[in-house]
């Protein structure tokens, strides 16, 4: 079995900076990563532009530099991959966490392909991989996704998006734009006031124009083959439906945090229990870095003001390793 000074099991840019910080401090170290390098960015919408502008997502102060001031995701993946390559960091890909397990003061980090040994863990795992199921008749419709990627895939089809944020908007112009019909469902009163400042205008132009049909203070009750539900202020409505985007958000895998003994708060917020100054759980040992340690408030932490959790972290750790001889 390996034995590293640090496992970290995530390998987004909160995870590569850990692994940056860590070989900085000469520790020995190994990111764990299920899917490619960065692998909830390569999974956003080949088209995205992040809020950030391209400073604030530098890790380790590595120039980001973007044609636009706010990058797109094919160059945060250019950006973030030569971070890795050229740093020779210790990643392994496609490859997952299944359990870790603490015996007196050393973990035992077990994947799908190896097991490992380590007095520190840090999970940096983000919150992209499970989202917010509405628990409808006809979710699991293979017409359904939760997932967007391209929009291309729904030209010339009826296509409702189902939420008000960032992603369901974005969806829901880029979608009108290559040809879709499109309708949006959302249980707020009006279009998200966290959209991004630039692309709200458009949507509601594009709304008030008749381009873009909405529903407002709307929930769907019930995805069909050909056509879907609609609850409104105005009653049910039945609408010629092709395909279905449940925009709804993402969370974080709390079952995974509580198989580890990580406390939650007991709201509805789900907050992991940290120290602030080193990103230490209530177990000795194991980190929390990066956008998990807001629980359910996913909005909260971002690449740009989680990045700091890679020093504070490994700063803890040199410090344990110093008492310890």
């Amino acid at each position: 079995m390996d034995h590293f000074d640090v496992v970290i099991v995530g390998g987004g840019p909160i995870g590569i900076a850990c692994g940056l910080e860590a070989k900085k401090k000469g520790l020995s170290f190994v990111i764990i990563e299920k899917g490619p390098i960065v692998n909830s960015l390569f999974n956003y919408p080949i088209n995205m532009q992040f809020f950030s502008s391209s400073d604030l997502l530098e890790i380790d102060n590595i120039p980001f530099i973007s044609k636009e001031a706010k990058p797109k995701r094919n160059e945060a993946l250019e950006y973030y991959r030569r971070i890795v390559t050229s740093n020779n960091l210790n990643i392994n890909l496609f490859e997952e966490v299944e359990d870790v397990q603490k015996v007196e003061d050393v973990f035992n980090v077990i994947t799908n392909k190896n097991q490992y040994s380590t007095e520190n863990v840090i999970i940096a795992t983000g919150f992209y991989d499970l989202p917010n199921l509405i628990d409808i008749p006809g979710e699991d419709l293979d017409k359904v996704s939760h997932y967007y990627k391209d929009p291309h895939f729904y030209a010339s089809q009826k296509l409702a998006v189902i939420g008000g944020s960032n992603s369901a908007i974005d969806a829901a112009l880029e979608c009108y734009r290559k040809g879709a019909e499109v309708t949006l469902i959302i249980r707020e009163p009006e279009v998200g006031r966290r959209v991004k400042y630039w692309v709200r205008p458009d949507i509601i132009n594009r709304i008030e124009e008749g381009s873009i049909k909405a529903y407002f203070n709307a929930n769907v009750k019930e995805i069909q083959p050909s056509k879907i539900l609609v609850d409104t202020p105005e009653g049910m409505v039945e609408l010629e439906n092709d395909f279905v985007l449940a925009l709804t958000g993402y969370r974080p895998n709390f079952a995974f945090l509580q198989k580890l003994g990580i406390q939650l708060s007991k709201d509805e917020k789900k907050l992991p229990q940290y120290n602030q100054e080193t990103m230490e759980t209530n177990i000795d040992g194991l980190y929390l870095a990066g956008v998990i340690c807001g629980g359910m408030e996913t909005h909260k932490w971002f690449i740009e003001n989680s990045r700091i959790h890679a020093p504070m972290i490994i700063n803890s750790i040199v410090e344990k390793i110093k008492l310890r001889h």
